[in-house]
């Protein structure tokens, strides 16, 4: 059987995943599991997870492009793991590579190793504009949230809420509703 997972970062990405979806179904995948999630949340990902268990032995796992399906060489190396454990095989469409093959499998391995060197390049870059931006006087980066806050998080606390609440309520930590409270707020 041949089984499809689609994913996009956010859910405002809806081309993306319909283009996924369209290409899933022309390749003939029975069954279609997708989920907008960014990648680094590999934990939440749900459907993935939920993909690669209903795998079963001949089954093949369908994705559109590598970067859809893992953010990493170890996490591609992972799931690679969990599914031929379970006898089954991945099809990359846009990369034209199965694992069901040993070329397959050795494709997989070099093009991963060069996503992976081509993302810490970029996040080098980025690096290097920022640290030049912030020299230059020109980033300062975000505002911590519980600084934007501390109004809100004083009047919580003299309403008798709890720190745990507090930060529940406001997306902050509990560690930083403390500190604000500790700094006098």
């Amino acid at each position: 059987m041949l089984v499809g997972y689609a994913r996009t970062s956010t859910l405002d990405q809806l081309a993306g995943i319909e283009a996924q979806l369209r290409d899933l179904h022309s390749a003939g995948c029975e069954k279609i599991f997708r989920e907008q999630i960014s990648s680094v949340d590999v934990v939440k990902r749900e459907q993935l997870a939920a993909a690669v268990d209903f795998l079963r032995e001949g089954d093949t796992l369908v994705v559109t492009k590598l970067d859809r399906l893992a953010r990493s060489v170890p996490h591609m190396h992972e799931l690679l793991k969990q599914i031929t454990a379970k006898g089954a095989a991945l099809n990359i469409l846009g990369l034209g590579i199965n694992t069901s093959t040993p070329t397959g499998m050795l494709m997989l391995n070099i093009l991963g190793g060069v996503a992976e060197f081509e993302r810490s390049i970029m996040l080098e870059r980025q690096r290097e504009g920022i640290a030049k931006a912030r020299a230059e006087g020109k980033y300062k980066g975000r505002a911590p949230t519980a600084l934007r806050k501390v109004a809100q998080v004083v009047e919580l606390r003299a309403a008798g809420i709890g720190a745990s609440d507090i930060a529940r309520r406001l997306g902050i930590s509990r560690a930083s509703v403390y500190n604000v409270l500790k700094s006098g707020g």
